[in-house]
């Protein structure tokens, strides 16, 4: 049986044009410290251990795509220096980390538990990703939800 997937194009998949910005394992990284409060540069590096070339090139692709921002600050008696705080389109990938880390989570935590867990500010209840249709309906197992094209998809052509 052929799947109905395979009669129209993914080449313009916003799948593939976020994991080109999120795909790169330090990138993901780099949000969770700039998510916990870690903005600055040597302080990213010195927590995380990516070497330094690496930490440089992940932030000015994120700045470029609008992930993040640059913002100057100076120490007293220390040259201008830049932190990175999240744009809009970088908090809107908090839901992301959320659901990465939920699954890292159920699989692959130490016996002693995850390292990290976020909780609801106002009441501290855990917070954690689910899926649920626009009319506000839960969605209990991903084999309920049906891909199909949408309305940017293209009709592949033989």
């Amino acid at each position: 049986m052929r799947p109905a997937a395979l009669d129209w194009s993914v080449e313009n998949c916003t799948i593939a044009r976020a994991m080109e910005i999120l795909g790169e394992r330090w990138t993901l990284v780099v949000l969770r410290e700039v998510f916990t409060g870690v903005r600055r540069f040597d302080d990213m590096r010195v927590r995380t251990g990516i070497p330094r070339q690496v930490l440089t090139n992940r932030l000015a692709s994120m700045v470029e795509q609008g992930v993040l921002s640059r913002e100057p600050y100076r120490e007293p008696g220390s040259r201008l220096r830049h932190e990175y705080r999240l744009t809009e389109k970088g908090l809107d990938l908090w839901p992301v980390l959320v659901a990465v880390l939920g699954w890292g989570d159920r699989y692959l935590a130490d016996a002693e538990g995850p390292p990290l867990s976020v909780t609801h500010r106002d009441c501290g209840a855990e917070v954690r990703a689910e899926l649920r249709c626009v009319d506000g309906h839960d969605v209990g197992r991903p084999r309920d939800v049906v891909p199909s094209p949408g309305p940017g998809a293209r009709r592949r052509t033989p």
